[in-house]
This record gives C-alpha cells, structure tokens and sequence, in this order.
C-alpha cells in the first residue's frame, strides 16, 4: 500500500478547510487531527494534519506528491508521509 501524504499546516480553521475543499474534489479520506511531530518538545508548536491517501482519479495521493507540495506551501505548511 502507498503511503499516505501528510498536509501539514500550522493552522486549524486553514486545515478543516482545505481538507473540506480537497474532499469536495474527491481526495481522500481527507481527515484533519492535530500531531506533534518529531522533534517538536512544546505542545505550542503542535501541527494539523490532513492525510490523504487517495487521489479523484483514484490514483494514490503519493503519486500526485508535486502538486501536493505546491498546495501545502501555498498555506504555509509542508508534506510528509505516513
């Protein structure tokens, strides 16, 4: 199974939203929680997370990885894999 791709961002209402929109695009599962990621020590600094696995063509999100982390950039995040 392909990984998961991580849209990381540091905001809250900014990730339930682009999740809302991804998902109204057809990615999926487009699920939003919040996650200290490795190396972060201050529950300040803890991130929002939309994991996406599936693209609307059905493809794996994996393999739209670009586009993906042109999308995250655009809201002051970044991407990783689960």
């Amino acid at each position: 199974m392909p990984p998961t791709v991580l849209l990381i961002l540091p905001d809250r209402e900014e990730a339930q939203e682009l999740a809302a929109e991804l998902a109204e695009d057809g990615w999926g599962p487009c699920h939003v929680h919040r996650d200290m990621l490795a190396g972060e020590d201050d529950a300040e600094d803890v991130d929002w997370v939309i994991e996406l696995a599936t693209a609307p063509d059905g493809t794996p999100a994996s393999a739209h990885r670009p586009v993906l982390d042109d999308l995250a950039d655009r809201h002051d995040g970044f991407t990783g894999d689960h």
